[in-house]
């Protein structure tokens, strides 16, 4: 055999190799690894305690240490938890953006020393939230929790009545009407309300604009 034929053998022998591989398969390890390094990373969400009204400062004060300590490799992301709710106000319907953990922040990071003092010592914060005087992470379905509130595509309504409060209907075919609230429907914002109707408790419903506190 020529070497010419010999090169070529060896090269039919060398797709035919690769033609054994499951490339899918080459795929799948590849996305494991990464999934692997990522989960070595070593970064966790903390919670994070500041003086409840300045969350949004401590926020920027903190994003600005890390940039200008260069730590953007150890501290990630700094997120103060707020969600839209609808209020119900003098019988108008508004829009509001509310926090979801007055006082405090989360903050995702590897956490060391010198990554703790970054963010310990942060104007208008108090300290991290753990057992002791070691900060405890969140957990992975926490986290998930926490996150589905923030993006969530719709509002949330906020009502200042809960059941067994007594109330009275303001408007529609039972205004003035005095009742005891049975059920809150918050998806449809609609309430159940116990009248009295001829001397029987009869259930109404009705929307929570149609409702105040007695």
């Amino acid at each position: 055999m020529t070497d010419q034929s010999r090169r070529n053998q060896e090269s039919e022998n060398e797709f035919d190799m690769m033609d054994a591989f499951d490339v899918d398969d080459v795929l799948q390890d590849d996305a494991a690894d990464a999934s692997g390094e990522e989960e070595k990373d070593g970064r966790e969400w903390y919670v994070v305690h500041c003086y409840s009204g300045m969350e949004t400062r401590v926020k920027r004060n903190l994003e600005h240490r890390i940039e200008t300590m260069a730590m953007g490799d150890r501290i990630f992301a700094v997120v103060v938890p707020t969600e839209e709710q609808i209020e119900l106000k003098d019988g108008e319907r508004r829009v509001v953006e509310r926090r979801v953990f007055p006082g405090y922040i989360l903050v995702q990071m590897i956490l060391d020393d010198d990554s703790w003092s970054v963010v310990r010592n942060t104007p208008g914060v108090t300290g991290f939230v753990g057992i002791g005087n070691r900060p405890t992470p969140l957990s992975a379905s926490e986290v998930d929790h926490i996150m589905s509130r923030i993006e969530a595509g719709q509002p949330r309504v906020q009502v200042d009545f809960k059941p067994g409060d007594k109330v009275r209907i303001t408007e529609g075919a039972f205004a003035d009407f005095h009742g005891t609230v049975e059920e809150i429907d918050i998806e449809r914002g609609k309430v159940r309300i116990l009248v009295s109707i001829f001397g029987r408790e009869t259930p109404v419903e009705v929307d929570f604009l149609q409702v105040e506190k007695s």
